[in-house]
């Protein structure tokens, strides 16, 4: 996932008021969540969690949640708690400090949140209701009677946000049910997720959510796949959508690898395929193996199915064409290892890119980092692999690639050092070296945050620069190429300024021959005698060079920053600056001359 994604998970069991009855699966629902949402390989989320709260920590948790967001972030809120109705018929979240006949003072109202929702800046805003409904308090009783409709969906998709922001509430039960605890709402049952909570953490962290197998969990599948399981399990309980999104939300990783839905051969290749010909057969493997190639990703998962069963079926040289064609469709990275080598601990991640080879059906795939300090992003061509400098030690992890007919992993190895050191490793008590575990982060900051006193981590050391921290962490010396490129353009530069001069020169010999020869004169006859078109060109051609040597020079030390030192960088700038100031006026000067000499050589 490239957006920012956060998730705020509240989560009630405990109430001060003898009338709420103590819930027993909030807790299971925000462990279990947060720990979906948060694994890199599947939801990625940052996750606060607010566990027991007062409805004065609650609104202020929320509007906190909701404010200083951008435009590329998502944001998933989930409660589970009581839900209450006010005889007015405003639905209310139950806090642990909540008193049944004073709501507006010491619950959270469903209009509060869905105002906070409504003036988020955030692109997408989710909100997951985990509750236990009941019905209007009666004044007169000492506890919550279970009547009248509540409406959960209406309470908060009455107010679309403003500016095209898209929103989507998915509730555990409609406005007649209860959301079921174990099957049943009782007073003995063991501690575990809810029904609803429980379909959504299984359904992420197995890949089950999955439906379409497109290798991302997207906010329609999550919930087909939560009222199928809910409702197979009990019936009474039917989870309810309201949504307004552009286009899809996808909410986590999909677990199972990835599938297409292939576009199978024509009719006239499969008639082809049956025919008694051998030479017909032949020529329709052909062709079959040409789809195969096909960027159209459909038509190439067709063709390499119907090749599966040519490989299978076929007499024993077609079916060794077809099984040759297939072995290509093989996931196929390059490089299959990536060593970091030393890395400063708290220094900028370093990135390591991976090419997939092959045609475009092998290179579609599902990355899946299996260890939570990788960190991987699609490119145009492949992967682009980061590895956080949290943790100090020996880091090895791996990245599994899952395609449609093969998988593959990508091995990752580095070092992380304390930042002031470029020594050996730390060894375990035993003075092996070669077997360290990373001690664990103080704190990650995409982890749970608990409510409660804080503290502020140490300030990482300032790490080196970026082409010193290179040859430091890797042995590579820094790069030389901008450097020497600038040093060719102002050569370039200079020997196009010395033409002109000599251009210029002979020119001028010239001019004064030609007067001299009166009326039987000719200038082009003067200008090859004495040869002043030849530095001309000259001085064009290399002018020209050093103009495009410094462009090169110059964007190489813009694309590759971190390969070069700061005397490098402020050397080649200089160096291209006095080459472009040296070649632009020369060029424009031999133009001139050039521009010049097609004129006036007819008239003179």
């Amino acid at each position: 996932m490239t957006d920012s994604r956060h998730a705020l998970i509240i989560a009630n069991d405990r109430y001060a008021d003898q009338g709420l009855k103590k819930l027993k699966a909030p807790a299971q629902d925000a462990a279990a969540l947060e720990r979906v949402l948060h694994d890199p390989q599947i939801g990625d989320f940052e996750v606060e969690v607010v566990h027991n709260a007062s409805a004065d920590l609650m609104r202020r948790r929320i509007q906190s949640f909701f404010n200083d967001r951008r435009r590329a972030d998502t944001l998933l809120l989930h409660f589970s708690c009581h839900g209450l109705k006010s005889e007015s018929g405003e639905l209310y979240l139950a806090a642990s400090d909540t008193e049944p006949p004073l709501l507006a003072a010491t619950a959270v109202a469903s209009q509060f949140v869905r105002g906070c929702m409504s003036g988020t800046r955030a692109g997408r805003s989710v909100l997951f209701l985990d509750c236990c409904y009941g019905g209007a308090f009666s004044r007169g009783s000492a506890s919550v009677r279970a009547s009248g409709e509540i409406n959960v969906l209406e309470s908060f998709a009455k107010d679309e946000p403003a500016g095209g922001r898209g929103w989507a509430v998915i509730t555990a039960s409609d406005s007649m049910e209860y959301s079921f605890e174990d099957h049943e709402l009782t007073e003995n049952s063991a501690p575990r997720p809810s029904l609803f909570t429980h379909a959504v953490v299984e359904g992420l962290e197995t890949g089950e959510a999955d439906l379409d197998a497109d290798g991302n969990v997207s906010l329609d599948d999550l919930y087909e796949y939560v009222y199928r399981q809910v409702r197979e399990q009990n019936p009474h309980q039917t989870p309810k959508k309201a949504a307004e999104l552009q286009g899809e939300l996808h909410l986590a990783h999909g677990r199972r690898g990835i599938t297409v839905a292939a576009i199978p051969s024509p009719p006239s290749l499969r008639a082809a395929m049956n025919s008694d010909e051998f030479y017909t057969r032949r020529g329709a493997v052909m062709e079959l193996c040409t789809r195969l190639q096909r960027p159209e990703v459909p038509v190439a998962e067709g063709a390499r199915q119907h090749l599966a069963e040519v490989a299978q079926n076929e007499v024993q040289p077609l079916a060794d064409q077809a099984a040759a064609a297939l072995r290509e469709i093989r996931l196929a990275p390059s490089p299959d290892h990536l060593d970091f080598g030393r890395v400063p601990r708290g220094s900028h991640p370093p990135k390591q890119s991976v090419t997939m080879q092959g045609p475009p059906l092998a290179r579609h795939c599902v990355a899946q980092p299996r260890q939570p300090w990788l960190r991987v992003d699609p490119t145009r061509n492949g992967l682009e692999v980061h590895v956080d400098t949290t943790a100090t030690g020996h880091l090895s992890g791996d990245i599994a690639l899952k395609g449609v007919a093969d998988e593959s992993v990508i091995h990752v190895e580095a070092e992380v050092t304390p930042a002031d050191e470029d020594g050996p490793t730390k060894t375990d008590p035993h003075g092996s070296n070669d077997s360290t575990t990373p001690e664990p982060p103080p704190e990650d900051k995409r982890r749970t945050v608990v409510i409660g006193p804080s503290r502020i981590p140490d300030k990482p050391e300032e790490p080196p620069t970026t082409a010193e921290q290179q040859k430091r962490t890797d042995g590579t010396p820094p790069s030389r190429r901008a450097p020497a490129l600038a040093g060719a353009a102002l050569a370039l530069a200079v020997t196009a300024l010395a033409m002109l001069f000599m251009t210029i020169q002979r020119g001028v010999v010239a001019v004064v021959a030609r007067a001299d020869a009166g009326v039987n004169g000719s200038i082009e006859d003067n200008i090859r005698e004495y040869g002043a078109l030849t530095p001309l060109i000259v001085c064009l051609i290399t002018g020209a060079a050093a103009l495009v040597v410094g462009a090169f020079a110059r964007h190489d030390l813009g694309a590759r920053p971190e390969h070069y030192t700061k005397q490098a960088t402020s050397g080649t700038q200089t160096l291209t600056s006095v080459a472009k100031g040296l070649a632009i006026p020369t060029l424009v000067l031999a133009v001139l001359a050039g521009i010049a000499y097609l004129v006036g050589s007819a008239q003179w």
